[in-house]
């Protein structure tokens, strides 16, 4: 059973940040919301070059996801009153919190490669045996 930390909240009030967490869990859940994540920490950045950094995302994609990060409070889009229009995007001080987070999971995952390939392996391996092997070993 797993227990979280809820320092004093009321039961609605954790209900309500656990949803929200799951939330933000699927906006960034994904590999071009990672992407932009961690291309837009690196520096402030105009659409057309963020678009040239992430390599493979279409514009509509783009678009869509840095939408979804501003939404969520992630990415901040600061628009100048020029002609023609400029757009920069940029990480907010949450999105900076989160890039770390997002790093050490990259971190974590470069640490335990080796564990990750030998379980998933092993698991593989197992879901290949008829039934009835598996069910003699367990």
């Amino acid at each position: 059973m797993t227990k979280q930390v809820t320092d004093g909240m009321e039961p609605a009030e954790v209900k309500r940040t656990e949803a929200l967490a799951a939330e933000i869990f699927t906006d960034i859940a994904n590999k071009w919301a990672l992407l932009i994540i961690n291309t837009i920490g690196e520096s402030t950045l105009r659409f057309t070059e963020l678009c040239a950094a992430v390599e493979g995302i279409s514009h509509k994609m783009l678009a869509q996801t840095l939408r979804i990060l501003e939404r969520d409070g992630v990415v901040d889009r600061l628009v100048y009153p020029t002609v023609p229009p400029r757009v920069d995007y940029s990480l907010t001080d949450a999105g900076l919190v989160l890039r770390t987070t997002v790093n050490a999971l990259c971190i974590w995952t470069r640490q335990h490669v080796d564990h990750i390939d030998q379980a998933r392996q092993r698991f593989d391996e197992r879901q290949a045996r008829p039934s009835s092997t598996v069910a003699q070993e367990t």
